[in-house]
């Protein structure tokens, strides 16, 4: 009985022992598998870690290319701004030389006005004078027609509302009245067809202005041309000249 007892017991501590040894093995073997699933995980973070190093050095990579061309940007800004200053400096200077040139040129013409002024009034004064010269050169001629040289005055009429010719015309003639005559006289250095013509409408403008009709009308010349005479008979206009020249 008690032999058999213990061959039971044994039985027992042996069927426990496989079992607890069973057991064991199970454990190992889902320990194991677990292990191998968090090597699996631990691989994929580290793979993961991986990849993201290299994105984070691709974008390490891209800052500093930025970051070179951003200097470089401003490197070109700032040679950019040095140039703009310096055109900006010349611009300037130009600016001051074109208003000292702009003030230089307003004097001159200032002075280019008055010094016309003189020169026109020198050239009328001339002009008199050479008439005056040319009337006394020729006074026996005139003096036969009935004119006095030292009395023949120069009429001179502002057509300011084109009445008688274009409006704004400054009208001249001289002019010698004696008793109930009245003479219209043209004094040149040069008397030539177009002279002619444009002293016989004179005459008629200045019949029209003065309203009376002139007795003679006579052109004093140094020289004439010998169209200038030959137009000067056909309107009736007496020529009085020191050479007709041949053209």
């Amino acid at each position: 009985m008690l032999e058999e007892y213990g061959k039971l017991l044994g039985e027992i501590r042996r069927a426990v022992k496989e079992a607890v040894e069973e057991s064991r093995r199970e454990d190992v073997a889902k320990l194991g598998d677990a292990l191998s699933r968090a090597v699996g995980v631990l691989e994929e973070m580290v793979r993961e870690v991986k990849r993201h190093g290299d994105v984070l050095e691709e974008h390490s990579r891209l800052l500093e290319e930025h970051s070179r061309l951003l200097k470089e940007h401003s490197r070109l800004l700032e040679e950019h701004s040095r140039m703009l200053e310096e055109i900006t400096r010349r611009l300037d200077a130009q600016t001051r030389l074109l208003m000292e040139h702009s003030a230089l040129l307003h004097e001159l013409s200032r002075r280019m006005d008055r010094l016309e002024v003189q020169v026109g009034s020198l050239g009328r004064r001339m002009g008199l004078d050479l008439e005056r010269a040319v009337l006394n050169v020729y006074r026996d001629l005139l003096e036969e027609r009935g004119v006095e040289p030292g009395k023949v005055e120069e009429l001179v009429y502002e057509d300011s509302e084109g009445r008688y010719y274009t409006k704004g015309a400054r009208l001249e003639i001289d002019v010698y009245v004696h008793d109930d005559k009245v003479y219209f006289i043209e004094v040149k250095s040069l008397a030539e067809h177009e002279d002619v013509d444009w002293f016989n409408e004179k005459c008629e403008i200045f019949t029209r202005i003065l309203g009376r009709k002139p007795s003679r009308r006579i052109i004093v010349a140094v020289n004439a041309t010998k169209d200038a005479a030959k137009r000067a008979e056909e309107l009736g206009i007496d020529l009085i000249a020191g050479r007709v020249l041949e053209e």
